[in-house]
């Protein structure tokens, strides 16, 4: 290299070596770039600049903190702005996971030679009608029997104070009244985190009409044009992105579509268990109880067990406490039955969510957004965690379809696996 040649000399630093000669020349070139004098004192010495004193632990931490603090305040903005547009945005969600359980139907019709809107008109009445119906047995059979309902929490509630009062405890009725007084106090209290998402959804018949409408029509159009609708999103990212965009968008949908499934499944497995231990055990109520279980089970982990309580208060109002215990011992058999057997089965051990990271979704979610967010929580968390792997995985550089190409023909496949690569 000549002496009139300004392109600076690349230096390389091996494995093991000091590597402040090597900073101090990068440090020493940026300032005479920037028309400074260049200081050649050593680190700790007067003629030293600041990042020179500075250990390099202290740079990299520093480097680090900021760039965390940014993502931290962007995720504290998108978790503003999605409370803010609660109102559409859970309608919205909501929209695509029916859709995401409807587009194999859609498909399978279509494949049939079903006309498309044929197909798409056939699934969305086949949605209404098992919802509209389950929901209409469920009502039936509590206007039916809530006379009876009513008649025996009276005389069970008159039977547990008497037994308070002359049984082995002793007690008074003053003391009982404040129990019961502060008892209900806090259960209002610690209640509002759990049903603030509800009633922010539909404080009012119209928030609860126009959530319902929103959702059908998200639906229809997903399902209509879905595709047209997620090319749109990907051309407002710049083009060097699309590619992986468009690839982790495919593999978060397919996610997306094998967990809604496992989730019916797992939903069905646990409402037929406590249901047929509440019909064994002569408890009334046992359609409206299948039901509750059903919809609470996808909220996973928790979602069963508190939709199974109903069962069990059923059993100790109408049955007394001997049966209230079979049927504790009815749910928790069938929960463990699904996080031993069902969920290790259905998911896959090598691709299911870690239970930790359910209860701990779970939690973060219903704190922030009641129900909703105890009900996203999990299906969020898997579709986002395949997206950043679908990205960082670099699949999306090589031109092919990637490792998440795989279709989804297996039903306990959350997540889609990654092909086997051909010997050479």
């Amino acid at each position: 290299m000549s002496d009139n040649d300004a392109t600076p000399k690349q230096i390389t630093v091996t494995p093991g070596e000091n590597r402040a000669p090597a900073r101090g020349w990068f440090l020493k070139a940026r300032g005479a770039a920037q028309g400074k004098p260049a200081r050649t004192g050593q680190p700790g010495e007067p003629g030293a600049s600041i990042e020179e004193s500075l250990p390099h632990g202290m740079l990299v931490a520093g480097a680090w903190s900021w760039r965390l603090l940014v993502i931290g305040a962007v995720i504290a903005v998108a978790i503003f702005l999605v409370v803010q547009l609660r109102l559409i945005i859970i309608p919205l969600l909501i929209a695509v996971l029916i859709s995401a359980l409807l587009v194999p139907f859609v498909d399978f019709l279509h494949r049939h030679r079903w006309p498309r809107w044929a197909a798409i008109v056939a699934a969305m009445v086949s949605v209404i009608v098992v919802i509209g119906g389950l929901l209409y047995l469920a009502v039936w059979q509590v206007t039916r029997q809530s006379h009876e309902l009513q008649t025996q929490s009276v005389a069970a509630y008159d039977q547990f104070r008497a037994w308070l009062t002359s049984g082995p405890l002793g007690l008074s009725e003053s003391q009982i009244s404040g129990a019961l007084d502060s008892l209900t106090k806090s259960i209002q209290q610690d209640s509002q985190i759990f049903i603030s998402g509800a009633l922010s959804i539909g404080s009012t018949l119209g928030h609860v009409l126009a959530g319902v409408l929103l959702t059908l029509f998200s639906t229809l159009f997903i399902l209509i044009d879905g595709r047209s609708i997620w090319n749109w999103i990907v051309r407002i990212f710049p083009k060097r992105a699309r590619r992986a965009v468009d690839g982790a968008g495919q593999a978060g949908w397919v996610t997306l579509r094998n967990f809604v499934k496992v989730q019916i499944l797992v939903a069905s497995i646990d409402a037929l268990g406590i249901g047929l231990g509440a019909f064994f055990l002569g408890l009334p109520l046992v359609i409206p109880i299948a039901v509750l279980v059903f919809l609470g089970s996808f909220i996973p982990v928790v979602g069963a067990v508190v939709t199974g309580a109903l069962a069990i208060f059923i059993a100790l109002i109408f049955k007394g406490w001997v049966f209230a215990v079979i049927m504790l011992a009815v749910v928790l058999l069938v929960q463990q039955i699904e996080g031993h057997v069902l969920q290790p089965l259905i998911m896959g051990t090598a691709v299911k969510v870690h239970p930790l990271a359910v209860v701990l979704a779970v939690a973060a979610g219903s704190l922030l957004a009641g129900i909703p967010g105890a009900l996203f929580a999990v299906p969020v968390a898997a579709v986002l965690n395949v997206m950043v792997h679908y990205v960082s995985s670099g699949a999306w550089r090589e031109g092919s379809a990637g490792p998440y190409a795989a279709p989804d023909t297996v039903l306990w496949q959350t997540v889609p696996r990654q092909p086997r690569r051909a010997r050479t």
